[in-house]
């Protein structure tokens, strides 16, 4: 379903509202009231109404949403912005700033809803705002990270990888989630080269024809010959010489600590680093407030923004919409590329 706009088409994003204790209702209020949100797509909002009313009394807004169920979405109308009411949490049982099994409870329910929203052709992609990780182990045992909820939700046995995005560069990883004493022997040249194939394919489908990317090293100034390591030499550096040869527009591996400067200064979309921090630090100190974690390798593109849920701000009214505003968006090229390219088809 895409809804047709005054110049475009509109694609249908499920928005899960997240945790509850933290900055997420403010944050999905603030979103439903940004125009240029409004004009880039239609947005299904889940959660609890009761929630996302604190969130926008907090963030001083009067919203204007259409109710629907889930078994009407479709009948529901295409000027306003449609909330989905599960009714799943009564505001008495939030704490602010305090992870909870009934935040879990009602953060992960939203989720699933969306995804399965996007699973059933009715949306075309899915954001959220931010989720506490250990309450959403409260709820469920097996919550790993946000791509093990959603690969057990959906069934999807594909690789699924996150990216974190800035308007100017994205960061792709090699190994995420595991302790640095294991990236070195996690590397392979067929594992590099599985996530530069992911990295290519999602660059495009955000609109890079073309995409610059470059790789970094693992050691210091990128083993310097052999000097500090041969991870360079015997792994890297042909994972890159096999991606040259399949076409991609890929250089390195540079050194880890000037690879982002590089990154800026000549063009390239994407950095692909090794390890977990090795790019996220970079990242947050480019753009902590408007950096967007966006997981790619589903069949429909799944954003949010990159920062977590801020308990110490909760309930204050400062919570900054730059990086919710920036995943909606993203989700929206993405989906209209998408749509764009089945099209075409």
């Amino acid at each position: 379903m895409t809804i047709k706009g005054a110049a475009e088409t509109r694609p249908v994003i499920a928005l899960a509202m997240g945790d509850p204790a933290g900055i997420s209702p403010e944050l999905t209020a603030r979103i439903l009231a940004l125009d240029d949100v409004r004009d880039a797509a239609h947005i299904i909002a889940i959660g609890d109404r009761r929630i996302l009313d604190e969130g926008a009394k907090t963030a001083g807004l009067a919203l204007e949403l259409q109710n629907a169920s889930l078994d009407d979405i479709g009948d529901a109308g295409v000027d306003r912005h449609v909330f989905v009411d599960l009714k799943n949490l009564d505001p008495a049982e939030v704490t602010r700033g305090e992870a909870t099994l009934a935040g879990g409870r009602f953060a992960t329910q939203n989720f699933r809803e969306a995804l399965m929203l996007a699973h059933s052709g009715r949306a075309q992609a899915v954001c959220f705002t931010p989720f506490n990780k250990k309450a959403m182990r409260f709820a469920y045992s097996g919550y790993d990270d946000e791509i093990r909820f959603v690969s057990d939700v959906l069934g999807f046995t594909g690789k699924v990888r996150e990216f974190n995005v800035l308007e100017k560069v994205w960061n792709a990883r090699v190994t995420s989630h595991i302790p640095l004493s294991q990236v070195a022997s996690s590397l392979s040249i067929a594992g590099i080269l599985d996530e530069l194939d992911l990295a290519h394919a999602c660059l495009k489908s955000a609109g890079y024809d073309n995409p610059k990317i470059a790789v970094a090293g693992i050691n210091p100034h990128a083993g310097d010959g052999g000097s500090f390591g041969m991870e360079e030499i015997d792994i890297i550096e042909p994972a890159v010489a096999a991606a040259k040869a399949r076409g991609y527009n890929v250089e390195g591996p540079f050194p880890a600590d000037t690879v982002f400067l590089r990154a800026l200064k000549e063009g390239f979309q994407a950095v692909l680093t090794m390890y977990h921090d090795q790019g996220q630090i970079a990242m947050k100190l480019m753009g902590f407030d408007k950096g967007v974690t966006m997981m790619g390798g589903l069949p429909f593109p799944l954003c949010t923004p990159a920062h977590g849920t801020a308990y110490d701000i909760a309930g204050k009214g400062i919570a900054d919409v730059g990086a919710s505003r920036e995943a909606i968006l993203l989700a929206a090229r993405m989906a209209r590329r998408a749509s764009a390219l089945s099209a075409v088809a």
